[in-house]
């Protein structure tokens, strides 16, 4: 019995024994990419941010997201046709392929939650009125204008779903991009301190043919899913992406292919992306994200990460709305 324990305890420091020899390597080092490329995982790590640039990614996450007491029933869709192997929404709505596919940049702002939550409502917007208009969401409303946290912290996952409901969002691109409202904090500032929240003028950009009160858009409602595999996917291939929040832990910022799953123990932030798909590579089942760190990061700015594991907690945070 004696032997048969320490062989057991043997072989679970063997398994476990990758992600414990990345605890303590700063997240940013060459020897953290080398020594998760070492390791006999699912997943390739390059180099996305500078090494001088860790205070900065930090400032990119929130501790943790906000809690509220009474949340919207979670409830799960229902769909009489058989669920795909594979599924990308960009394929199954051709005809909103371009907003679903815009990765945006949410420059030295630490408001990851309001650019997932701007670009998932730009898909289901687009996927409900069939392509025509097109229009992308502003993220500089939710963040300045909503008093959900700005670029300082993130609310509960159903804050910018409520602000939608409730006061309408306009559209809005990019840095001097199109739109209403388009955000206003320039990319590139790497290394530099978090921005401060953009201070909420309600008004739309010079040459804009609207009103601020006239291009707002509402939603109709919105739902949190249940944290189970197939709503998720039955939900998403209804009625478009959805949102998530995860956990984001030391070795994600690495993150370059493949299917990412948690290799690291130390847990560096809270982050938010849209889901957009699902499929399997290499005998591993994953989601498609599209994250909003610019395409310099990831692969091209998407990750896929591993699928049926709660991965992060990213299945038990998803969230969708409609129009």
């Amino acid at each position: 019995m004696i032997i048969f324990v320490q062989v057991f305890l043997a072989a679970l420091l063997l398994i476990d024994g990758g992600r414990c020899n990345l605890n303590g390597l700063d997240p940013l080092s060459d020897q953290m990419i080398d020594k998760i490329n070492s390791l006999d995982t699912t997943w390739k790590a390059g180099r996305n941010f500078h090494p001088s640039q860790l205070e900065y990614v930090k400032n990119l996450l929130s501790v943790k997201q906000a809690e509220r007491d009474e949340k919207p029933i979670a409830r799960s869709a229902r769909i009489a046709v058989p669920l795909l192997e594979t599924f990308d929404a960009r394929t199954k709505w051709p005809e909103c392929e371009s907003i679903i596919s815009l990765i945006r940049d949410q420059s030295n702002c630490a408001a990851g939650w309001a650019f997932a939550a701007a670009s998932t409502m730009s898909d289901r917007y687009c996927i409900q009125t069939r392509g025509s208009p097109k229009l992308n969401f502003s993220a500089q409303e939710l963040i300045a204008c909503s008093g959900l946290g700005g670029c300082d912290a993130a609310p509960d996952k159903y804050g910018a779903w409520d602000y939608l409901l409730d006061n309408g969002v306009v559209t809005g691109d990019m840095y001097e991009g199109g739109g209403c409202m388009p955000f206003s904090i320039e990319p590139g500032h790497f290394g530099e301190k978090p921005a401060p929240t953009p201070g909420c003028n309600p008004v739309c950009q010079p040459g804009y043919p609207k009103s601020y009160l006239e291009d707002k858009q509402h939603g109709y409602s919105y739902m949190g899913i249940l944290p189970y595999v197939k709503t998720i996917q039955i939900e998403m291939s209804k009625g478009g992406p959805v949102q998530a929040y995860f956990d984001v832990f030391a070795d994600f910022l690495s993150y370059k292919s493949g299917v990412y799953k948690v290799e690291s123990k130390d847990r560096i932030g809270y982050h938010s992306a849209k889901l957009i798909g699902w499929g399997t590579e290499d005998g591993v089942p994953y989601w498609l994200a599209a994250n909003s760190w610019g395409t310099s990061w990831g692969d091209g700015g998407f990750f896929k990460i591993r699928r049926g594991f709660n991965e992060s907690g990213i299945e038990a945070n998803a969230v969708s709305g409609s129009f």
